[in-house]
């Protein structure tokens, strides 16, 4: 049984449904650059310990992660339109609950609560893009999607130092979660206004003991990507690890056993879609390379170049630019080149990390090392735009929801898996050496992730000609 619409959709309300959904994917991307930029004034004002900074951040990174398959899932037994509905009030009213946190440990709590709200509305964005857009518009649908995702951060950065600046009605930082109430409210009703209905799956229900065993899975394999630099990667560390390895592995048997009486978290069928499969391990590894790669500049520049903190961050726009340019043409050439265009970008970025290579050895000025991140910028929209349409393509409208949940819980590990590792690859050798060397031992991994990227592009590529 296929998810379907209650009614065909004309092409004109359609349009209207991607604004209401992308402009969720904006909110919730925007919010997680925002905090980012008011954390050391939150610190100050709830005389919070270190610890729980980096778990303000950390613990929504968790939530969302771990629960996203749970909320794709729930779009295809609930419909996407009624699962969205209640994320995006959820994820307003959480924001509410954090903008009026009167201590370090209530702010902790709330954010688990928007974390897992966030999993319930962002999948779904995805899932309603693949449902709505399969013919010739997708790949122009996918493009204003990915140029949605790279002005987010942007917007994030300036408007969470605007808003701190200015201290609005003096909340302070209370603002950048404050921002989110009354956007999610005109989204809201919107979606109940125009997103079309799907009727739910008559006698489907939640996998709750999956649902259980996947999140405490992700969360032994995530956590201590998360926190293990604090403990100095403690040998503990490593066999919670290795228990969540061993959980995730006892939670695929539980699914078969559960499929054979109702309707598992994740939708089998899609374990033997060897496209779907490959084109998940691009994104992996792409992701890996991904938020690292902003951590590893941003050290270099303010460590290694000794540029000041708000240069630095300006550094960033020419790329985010580029981003944003290669967004808009990516849907475009896509539709000609197909995945060609993915590869196209990897062999951007590897060339432009390699110019950054050549540029670091012999230039301590920020001005070439912001020019030069243009090219990655650009080989980067051109790989993440139509990533997700691509790794999507071959599953079918009825696991739209759980193959959405799953590309996002791919791209968060990813990026938590880049942070820690590559993360911690600087720092050793930036103590042994020097930062400029921990630099382009990090561009180095980098060219090699997204060689590997390009590798599964390429297998991913042969699975669905044989489709």
């Amino acid at each position: 049984m296929h998810q379907t619409l209650t009614k065909p959709v004309d092409s004109t309300r359609r349009w209207w449904v991607l604004a209401i959904v992308v402009a969720a994917q904006f909110m919730f991307g925007v919010d997680a650059f925002i905090v980012n930029v008011a954390i050391p004034t939150i610190a100050v004002d709830l005389h919070a310990t270190p610890a729980q900074i980096e778990s303000v951040i950390a613990i929504y990174l968790i939530a969302y992660a771990t629960l996203v398959v749970t909320g794709g899932r729930l779009g295809d037994i609930h419909g996407t339109k009624n699962v969205f509905l209640a994320g995006v009030l959820g994820f307003t009213a959480t924001s509410l609950w954090c903008g009026l946190a009167q201590s370090g440990a209530e702010l902790i709590v709330a954010r688990l609560a928007q974390g897992a709200t966030a999993a319930l509305m962002v999948p779904q964005v995805l899932a309603t893009l693949h449902l709505l857009f399969n013919d010739e518009s997708r790949s122009r649908a996918f493009g204003i999607y990915g140029i949605v995702l790279g002005l987010a951060g942007a917007a994030g950065f300036l408007l969470g130092g605007l808003l701190v600046t200015i201290d609005l009605a003096h909340t302070g930082w209370r603002s950048v979660f404050f921002v989110n109430v009354p956007c999610g409210l005109i989204i809201a009703v919107a979606a109940w206004r125009i997103m079309p209905s799907v009727p739910r799956r008559a006698g489907t229900r939640l996998d709750i003991k999956g649902s259980v065993v996947l999140f405490a899975g992700l969360l032994c394999l995530i956590g201590p990507l998360l926190f293990g630099h604090d403990v100095g990667w403690a040998p503990w560390l490593w066999g919670v690890m290795l228990g969540g390895g061993a959980i995730l592995a006892g939670f695929l048997k539980l699914e078969h056993v559960v499929a054979r009486a109702g309707m598992s978290l994740i939708d089998l069928t899609l374990l033997a879609d060897a496209a779907f499969l490959r084109g998940l391990g691009a994104a992996f590894f792409f992701f890996v390379a991904n938020l690292s790669f902003y951590l590893v500049m941003t050290l270099f520049m303010q460590r290694g170049l000794k540029i000041a903190p708000l240069a630095a961050g300006l550094a960033f726009i020419p790329l985010a630019l580029a981003f944003v340019v290669a967004s808009r043409h990516s849907g475009a050439r896509a539709k000609h080149r197909g995945t060609k265009v993915l590869i196209e970008g990897c062999a951007l970025q590897i060339a432009g990390l390699a110019a950054l290579a050549l540029v670091a050895g012999v230039i301590d000025a920020p001005t070439p090392v912001a020019l030069i991140m243009i090219i990655f910028g650009y080989g980067q929209g051109l790989v993440m735009v139509p990533l997700s349409g691509a790794v999507l393509s071959t599953v079918k409208p009825v696991a739209a929801g759980s193959a959405s949940g799953m590309y996002g819980t791919t791209a968060q590990i990813g990026n938590a898996a880049g942070v820690a590792a590559i993360g911690a690859v600087f720092f050793a050798i930036e103590s042994l050496q020097s930062t400029r060397a921990g630099f382009l031992a990090s561009l180095a991994l980098f060219a090699a992730l997204i060689m590997i990227c390009a590798a599964f592009l390429t297998w991913m590529r042969r699975a669905s000609a044989r489709s």
